[in-house]
């Protein structure tokens, strides 16, 4: 299992891909699959048939996970993407950004 640089509840930004540009927080991290799932972003089309809990069925849409090379971490002062470090403070390993060397979290 690989460790990921960015976690449940981040502000990414796509940067490859059919939706690159888009922003959006991650939903849910995958890191056994090394993927993830962002908020609006890899919209796909599902089709479901009628059941009791959608008596409707029908084509539903919903996010699919995307690889977590493609999102890049948003820095909370710039509001740009930007890649991400560590630091120890206080005797604890924390993230910085590299653009602007402000702490993430």
């Amino acid at each position: 299992m690989t460790k990921l640089h960015v976690k449940k509840g981040d502000k990414v930004q796509v940067i490859t891909g059919k939706d690159k540009g888009k922003q959006g927080t991650i939903l849910a991290a995958y890191p056994a699959k090394e993927r993830v799932l962002v908020e609006g972003v890899n919209i796909v089309k599902k089709h479901s048939k009628p059941s009791q809990a959608a008596p409707q069925g029908g084509i539903l849409e919903h996010e699919a996970p995307i690889h977590v090379s493609n999102v890049m971490l948003v820095d909370p002062k710039t509001n740009e993407p930007t890649r991400v470090g560590h630091k120890i403070v206080d005797g604890k390993k924390v993230r910085v950004s590299k653009k602007s060397g402000e702490v993430i979290e």
